[in-house]
C-alpha cells in the first residue's frame, strides 16, 4: 500500500487563513507600489535594475529570517532552497522573454510594464497549479515517482539539447486562438491594453505580449513546480518561493542582458540540479511508500537526502556553473582578440 511521504521533506499541517491572507495582501502590495513606480514609461537602466535585484533579493531574506522566527529552521532551510531553485530555473526564461519581446517589438519604454503585468499572470495561474498538484500529492503519494522520473527525463532533455540562440518565438494556439475571436490592432496604441476604434473594440499587441509572457512561464512551471515539491510539501513555502523568484525575475531580465549569452554552461546546471532532486524524490518514496513487490513489502531500506544538503548541492552547482561559464568565455573572448 502507498503512504504518505513524510520525513525529510518538509511537511505542514498548513497555516491558518490570516497568514495567506496577509502574504497575498503584501505580495498585492508590492505589486501595486512597483506599477505606481513604472507608471510613466522608460527605459529601465542598468542601476536601476541592479537595485531592483537587490531590493527584490533583499525582500526574500527578510522573508526567509520571518519563516525561521516564526516557523523554524527546517521551513525557513525549505524556503531558502526552493527560492534559489526557483530563481535559477528562471533564468532559462529570460532566453525566451527575450525572444518573444523580440516578436512583437515592444518598445524598451514599455518592457517594464509589459514582464511586471505577464509575471503576475503566471504567479496567479501558478497558484492555481501548486494548489492542484498539493491536493494531488495530499491524496496520491506515489505521484512522486512519477515527478522523480519526470525530472530526471527533463534533465536529460536540458543537458543534451541544442540551444539556438536564432530560434524564432511562435505563437501557441491559444495566442492564435485570440487573434481570431478578438481584432488586434497593427501596433501600439501607448500603453493601452485595449482601444475602441470604428466602433468595435480592439486589443492591442501589448496585452497579446503580457499574455504570451504569462503563459510562457506557466510552461516552464511544468518542471519548476516539481522541483521545488521535491524540497518541501508545504504549500505556502511553495508558493512564496515561487512569488519572491517571480518578483526578482523582471529586474534581473534587464540586469543581465548580454550576460546571458556568457552562460553556456547554465543549462548543464540546471540539469544537474533537476536530475539531484529527481533522485531525491524516489529515493523519498522507496523509503516511506511499501510496495508489496519490493522487499517483502516493507520500506526499502534507502539513504535520504537532507534540506540542508540540497540546499548545498543547488548553490554549489550554480556557483561550478557560472564561473565555468565566465571562464570560458573570458578565454574565447581573448582567442578572438589575440587573433586579430
Amino acid at each position: 500500500m502507498l503512504s504518505a511521504v513524510p520525513g525529510p521533506l518538509v511537511a505542514t499541517e498548513g497555516e491558518p487563513f490570516w497568514v495567506w491572507a496577509l502574504t497575498i495582501t503584501g505580495l498585492a502590495v508590492i505589486f501595486a507600489i512597483d506599477l505606481w513606480a513604472g507608471r510613466k514609461p522608460a527605459e529601465v537602466t542598468m542601476r536601476q535594475a541592479g537595485r531592483g535585484v537587490a531590493i527584490y533579493v533583499g525582500l526574500a531574506v527578510i522573508f526567509a529570517a520571518g519563516v525561521l522566527l516564526f516557523g523554524g529552521q527546517p521551513k525557513a532551510t525549505a524556503f531558502i532552497a526552493g527560492y534559489v531553485t526557483e530563481y535559477s530555473l528562471s533564468v532559462d526564461n529570460l532566453f525566451v522573454f527575450l525572444l518573444i519581446m523580440t516578436a512583437f517589438a515592444v518598445p524598451k519604454a514599455f518592457q517594464h510594464r509589459v514582464l511586471l503585468v505577464g509575471i503576475l499572470i503566471a504567479l496567479i495561474m501558478r497558484g492555481g497549479f501548486i494548489l492542484a498538484g498539493a491536493a494531488v500529492i495530499e491524496r496520491f503519494s506515489w505521484v512522486f515517482y512519477l515527478f522523480g522520473a519526470f525530472l530526471v527525463l527533463t534533465a536529460i532533455k536540458v543537458c543534451f539539447e541544442k540551444s539556438d540562440d536564432e530560434e524564432e518565438f511562435r505563437e501557441n494556439a491559444l495566442l492564435r486562438l485570440v487573434r481570431r475571436v478578438v481584432p488586434v490592432t497593427e501596433d501600439y496604441r501607448g500603453a493601452k491594453l485595449t482601444v475602441r476604434e470604428a466602433g468595435r473594440r480592439m486589443i492591442t499587441p501589448m496585452l497579446m505580449v503580457m499574455i504570451a509572457i504569462g503563459l510562457t512561464d506557466l510552461l516552464f512551471a511544468l518542471d519548476s513546480i516539481p522541483a521545488i515539491f521535491g524540497l518541501t510539501k508545504d504549500p505556502y513555502i511553495v508558493f512564496t518561493a515561487n512569488a519572491f523568484a517571480l518578483l526578482g525575475l523582471r529586474q534581473l531580465y534587464f540586469l543581465l542582458g548580454g550576460l546571458l549569452s556568457r552562460l553556456v554552461y547554465l543549462q548543464y546546471g540546471l540539469g544537474v540540479i533537476l536530475a539531484f532532486i529527481g533522485v531525491k524524490l524516489v529515493l523519498e518514496a522507496l523509503h516511506t511508500n511499501t510496495l508489496p513487490f519490493v522487499n517483502g513489502g516493507q520500506p526499502v531500506p534507502v539513504p535520504l537526502i537532507g534540506i540542508e544538503l540540497s540546499l548545498g548541492v543547488i548553490i554549489g552547482v550554480l556557483a561550478i556553473t557560472t564561473v565555468a561559464s565566465l571562464l570560458r568565455t573570458r578565454a574565447s573572448r581573448d582567442r578572438d582578440l589575440e587573433s586579430v
